[in-house]
């Protein structure tokens, strides 16, 4: 389980397309949320769009493996879609906040690796969120007061990436992805290899 955080804006979802774009191996966790869709957004696809009753009963089901109040909206992940591609040999990426980055922990710490992205400023933060154009003058100035609060948890996650230059954080990201699926217990197969090469098959 590979997860992203970052403020609103800080570059997490145009860094994590790029690594769904090249990699084969890892898929995108689809969370649910009871937000409206923005202009373009697929059911399913972005987001599965539940109502609030919806969502309380698959809180009380059990079947999120995190979930959060965020902006007045409710946003939580799947658990049933997210264990089917872990058995499938899958890695699942993650874009989540804090706060569910830390229910994922509690609930499967050896199978998370976790990323926090921070902008290069809190001036070129806000630049960003102006420039998307995706929301409002008041939206966007909330989003600016909660990316303090959401950028004091950067300690609590595994490597930090300071998102100044896409390309360059692109590539710490693959390398973070390519050390991780290096570690010996993420190798499955490998004692059996290593026991036909001690006897020379």
């Amino acid at each position: 389980m590979f997860v992203m955080s970052s403020p609103s804006g800080a570059g997490k979802t145009t860094l994590s397309r790029g690594l769904l774009d090249t990699d084969e191996e890892i898929v995108m966790s689809v969370s649910a949320t009871t937000r409206n869709p923005r202009p373009g957004e697929v059911d399913g696809k972005d987001y599965y769009f539940v109502s609030v009753e919806d969502f309380g009963l698959m809180v009380n089901r059990g079947e999120f493996l995190e979930h959060a109040k965020v902006f007045d909206n409710y946003y939580g992940t799947p658990r049933g879609p997210v264990e089917e591609a872990l058995s499938g040999g899958k890695d699942v990426l993650f874009d989540i906040d804090w706060q569910g980055t830390q229910q994922l922990k509690e609930n499967a710490r050896e199978d998370v690796v976790s990323i926090f992205i921070l902008p290069p400023s809190t001036q070129e933060l806000e630049r960003r969120l102006h420039t998307r154009a995706q929301d409002s003058a008041e939206i966007v100035a909330k989003r600016m007061a909660k990316a303090a609060d959401e950028m004091s948890h950067w300690a609590e996650y595994d490597y930090i990436i300071v998102n100044q230059d896409l390309d360059k954080s692109r590539t710490q990201i693959r390398a973070i992805l390519d050390a991780e699926r290096l570690k010996r217990p993420r190798q499955t197969g490998l004692g059996g290899f290593v026991k036909g090469l001690r006897e020379g098959l």
